[in-house]
């Protein structure tokens, strides 16, 4: 039976993001980190059209650059340079840029490969073990940490388990950790387009009456695309041609970026509000998607996801009692209470509001857009939430 001090189930951004945080304090005092992940990293980076993006918010750079990583991951991030919010046939509209922020850059926009690939470069194998392919089918706690079951019938103890292996995670389930849910009855539809003019580091949030969408500047002048409707026609719009849902989704964004010229492959995913109702045990700590996923239109899931792993990194470096003390992971979860509940009721709100045809809704929004333009502070909060640096300072 082979132990470890700390356990991270799943491999993921989130997880070895966590690793990483860890890694030069477990070299300093001989902790030995175990990531436990069933799809194998790639060693090289291969570029695709239809890669996956994840935006990052400054204060993500920020959190890159403490880890070493920003650097690496620099290479192929396209700044956000300004975005443009408005409410599709209504005359409200307000524009975040960057210089005003006194920022290089809103946030930027990566390939979750080549994130990944910075990450798992970077990676000790003296520190951090992998363990890949692999699963955890049943996790058994013992009184000084957990005893996990892995799919191919080996056994792993842990000081520390730190369970990220994403929202729709089994093993939370298997805990008896329960979850809050909110459906939104709405699918977010994703791809990746070409427009015919530059995006010159433009990102769009519009909002329609069928519900929200954004488009995310990407290198070699490609756009990610976050298109929010109800299910059903998330569904046909997944279904017809890509002539025909270029035609609609130009016809729904406008011409801003010009024609809109190819449309690369398209997946949907179901959107809720999934929150844990535990996040810490004795032993055990939830995080990332598992511990809560948010609606994808706010771009804030992965950027609280980070800052909780940083928080948990430095809590458990800063603490003086043993991996996997309770009082310790309890200060970890106070230390990011406020951050979390201002993340989520900031994305839940801004969702309703903008997927809501209502007149009276419709008009408020429309004025809200407006005042942010005329209001220097309301204006600085939003942005400030963008950049995901709403509770902290620059």
């Amino acid at each position: 039976m082979s132990r470890v001090h700390v356990a991270i189930i799943g491999g993921g951004l989130v997880g070895a993001s966590l690793a990483l945080a860890l890694q030069d304090s477990a070299r300093q005092r001989g902790w030995r980190i175990a990531l436990i992940e069933p799809f194998a990293p790639g060693s090289d980076y291969q570029p695709s059209y239809d890669a996956r993006s994840t935006a990052l918010s400054y204060g993500s750079r920020l959190i890159y650059e403490r880890l070493g990583l920003w650097q690496g991951i620099a290479q192929r991030a396209e700044p956000i340079q300004q975005i443009h919010v408005s409410d599709r046939g209504r005359f409200g509209a307000t524009r975040l840029q960057a210089i005003e922020e006194g920022v290089p850059a809103l946030g930027y926009v990566v390939e979750n490969a080549w994130i990944g690939h910075c990450l798992w470069q970077a990676l000790d194998a003296d520190v951090v073990e992998w363990r890949c392919p692999a699963e955890v089918s049943a996790m058994q706690r013992l009184d000084d940490g957990y005893r996990l079951t892995l799919s191919d019938g080996a056994s792993l103890e842990c000081d520390l388990a730190i369970l990220a292996d994403g929202g729709r995670s089994a093993l939370r389930e298997q805990l008896g950790i329960g979850v809050n849910v909110k459906p939104y009855g709405q699918s977010a539809l994703i791809a990746n387009v070409s427009p015919l003019e530059a995006h010159r580091g433009q990102a769009f949030e519009r909002f329609t009456d069928d519900g929200p969408m954004a488009l995310l500047p990407l290198s070699d002048n490609r756009c990610a695309l976050v298109w929010t409707r109800a299910s059903a026609d998330a569904e046909r719009l997944l279904a017809i041609s890509a002539a025909s849902f270029l035609g609609e989704l130009q016809q729904a964004f406008g011409y801003r970026l010009g024609a809109l010229q190819q449309a690369g492959a398209r997946h949907l995913y179901p959107l809720s509000l999934v929150e844990a109702q535990e996040q810490v045990r004795p032993h055990l700590v939830v995080l990332g998607n598992a511990a809560h996923s948010l609606h994808p239109i706010a771009g804030q899931g992965y950027n609280l996801s980070l800052r909780d792993t940083l928080a948990l990194a430095e809590v458990l470096i800063g603490s003086e009692g043993p991996l996997g003390d309770f009082a310790t992971l309890q200060r970890y979860q106070q230390r990011q209470q406020l951050d979390q509940q201002l993340t989520v009721g900031f994305s839940d709100q801004v969702t309703r509001l903008f997927s809501n045809a209502q007149p009276l809704l419709s008009a408020g929004r429309n004025l809200g857009l407006l005042g942010l333009d005329l209001l220097p502070p309301a204006k600085r909060w939003f942005a400030r939430q963008a950049m995901g640096l709403g509770t902290r300072s620059l």
